[in-house]
């Protein structure tokens, strides 16, 4: 494809500004032609290399040669069906995510994006309950539809009127900005009993489920404490609830392991993946328990979406799965994380400007600040700074909420020598900005 002119990169902004409804707070300057690995190609022809992966999706990098080759293969063969109706993909990639999902997972409802598997796990959490009640934590991303939206607390709530009844924020762990501590050592524990306090005292009774990332990302790409997972499942459970761990950002390998929320040894009631199971295309799954399942179908649980169980998406995930066992790229994304981990951690002595480098394997958080001492957020900064890196040839995702964190998720394809050009445009964009 030829590179566009001047006048023709005119010519296409002026008709996305005319018809197209801004979803977010804006459009970044950049039409995006076509991709290939961990590098996108712009209209105008430049080479940006994707440290987001997309919208934190494209695990295996753009146009997976595999990946392309199973789409035209199956685009010729089957695509859509009534829902009602079964495939071979849809089988077989349900039988392999119960195979490898922890402890006794072993039902899944395979489903188009990450707020519509959270909407289906929130629905049969509270069908087979009986309640209503649903704790999420203060810093979530979970979606925008309804339910979803309603267990999401760092964004997106405000402008819409009520949430659902019976939703309640548990208050996310902030170990780089703690507030309950003893002596010198961040006291989770204290804050987790009274976060569980507060929602006894507003709870009317009918508490359904606890919906946590392993990794809140959206929220800021904060790691809870070890043992947070596990000990806020305990209290949930206690309490009649099912616990639900999404793992749209963290499943299938990025982190290290095939599910994040191994490295808490806990085993939730459900888990659901997304954006990673489809390495791009519209997939994701809700995956628990055989009993629960057989609870909610007897209680005639009720979730027909148009796309529900599409074979296309379906060949696709099941792919995915396949390269990135074989390849062994969950121990990949561990090491790459490292490299990645110690270039920011370079950068931060140079930089007084960085105040915190955080993460697992290849998901990080990089946080700006005013001043190290205070700890003031710097999203100003941040926000030039993610421009820059933009003119320089690199794409970035920065946390929303005024607090100036990149969030650093490239494919778990990407070579050493692509993690260090993106930790020379960020110097670059460091060096140029402060």
């Amino acid at each position: 494809m030829a590179h566009a002119t001047a006048s023709e990169e005119k010519a296409l902004w002026e008709r996305a500004n005319r018809h197209l409804v801004r979803y977010g707070h804006y459009f970044q300057p950049v039409i995006i032609d076509k991709a290939q690995g961990a590098f996108m190609t712009a209209t105008d022809g430049r080479r940006i290399l994707d440290f987001a992966s997309g919208q934190m999706s494209t695990i295996l990098g753009h146009s997976h040669p595999e990946i392309t080759a199973v789409i035209r293969e199956q685009a010729g063969e089957l695509v859509h069906l009534y829902s009602q109706l079964l495939s071979r993909p849809v089988i077989d990639l349900a039988e392999k995510l119960a195979e490898l999902a922890p402890g006794k997972l072993g039902s899944v409802l395979l489903l188009s994006t990450g707020g519509e598997s959270n909407e289906a796990a929130l629905r049969m959490a509270k069908t087979a309950t009986g309640r209503y009640e649903v704790l999420a934590l203060s810093r979530s991303w979970h979606g925008v539809t309804g339910g979803a939206s309603s267990a999401t607390f760092s964004s997106s709530r405000q402008g819409y009127g009520p949430a659902l009844p019976g939703s309640f924020a548990l208050p996310a762990p902030t170990p780089y900005r703690p507030v309950f501590m003893k002596g010198d050592t961040y006291d989770w524990e204290a804050e987790l009993e009274y976060g569980f306090e507060l929602f006894d005292r507003q709870s009317t009774g009918s508490p359904a489920a606890l919906i946590l990332e392993s990794i809140l990302s959206s929220g800021g790409v904060i790691v809870p404490p070890k043992g947070y997972l596990k000990a806020a499942a305990e209290r949930a459970r206690r309490r009649g609830m099912l616990v639900i761990v999404d793992e749209a950002q963290t499943g299938l390998g990025r982190t290290g392991r095939l599910f994040d929320c191994e490295y808490d040894d806990l085993v939730p009631d459900f888990v659901t993946l997304s954006k990673t199971l489809g390495a791009g295309l519209a997939l994701s799954a809700v995956i628990t328990t055989p009993e629960i399942e057989q609870q909610c179908f007897d209680k005639k649980f009720h979730f027909y979406t148009t796309h529900a169980s599409d074979p296309l998406p379906a060949a696709v995930g099941l792919k995915v799965i396949e390269i990135i066992l074989r390849d062994r790229l969950a121990d990949r994304a561990r090491v790459a994380g490292e490299r990645l981990k110690a270039g920011f951690e370079s950068l931060m002595q140079r930089y007084e400007a960085i105040g915190d480098v955080r993460g697992r394997g290849l998901l990080m958080g990089v946080e700006l600040v005013k001043d190290r001492r205070t700890k003031a957020p710097d999203p100003e900064l941040a926000m030039r700074i993610m421009n820059r890196c933009l003119e320089l040839g690199l794409s970035t995702s920065m946390v929303r909420g005024g607090w100036g964190i990149f969030r650093i998720a490239p494919p778990i394809t990407i070579t050493d020598e692509e993690i260090d050009l993106g930790l020379s445009i960020f110097a670059d964009a460091f060096k140029s900005c402060t």
